[in-house]
């Protein structure tokens, strides 16, 4: 019912900067919120940021003042601009959104199929 396309990401030097882009698509009513989660080996699978439909953000501590999420509502997508990338932000990135789809009355998690993104020190 909701599909989510990642783009973005790849492989960058320490200090460098990358953007990724997620666009959601399919029967979608409202989504509430999107964001972007990130799975390291060895590691749980973590919130790195996320944004409601006005705009309030949600950043985890190790990425506060380096990444910036941002929303267009029309289009149903979300970006994360990431900047000063360290070798520790390597991980596995997924998109997520949270969408209440038409004809459906409760909202369900989506995802992504995840894009790779590489930190090389």
């Amino acid at each position: 019912q909701v599909q989510l396309v990642e783009s973005g990401g790849g492989l960058v030097q320490a200090g460098g900067s990358l953007r990724l882009s997620c666009a959601a698509s399919g029967s979608i009513f409202r989504i509430n919120p999107m964001g972007w989660y990130r799975h390291a080996p060895g590691k749980e699978r973590e919130l790195v940021a996320n944004i409601n439909s006005v705009g309030t953000t949600n950043y985890a501590g190790s990425v506060k003042g380096r990444f910036t999420i941002s929303r267009d509502n029309a289009k149903n997508t979300v970006d994360l601009q990431m900047n000063s990338l360290k070798p520790e932000d390597t991980a596995v990135y997924y998109c997520n959104a949270v969408a209440l789809p038409y004809g459906s009355s409760r909202y369900d998690a989506y995802w992504g199929q995840g894009t790779q993104v590489t930190v090389s020190s």
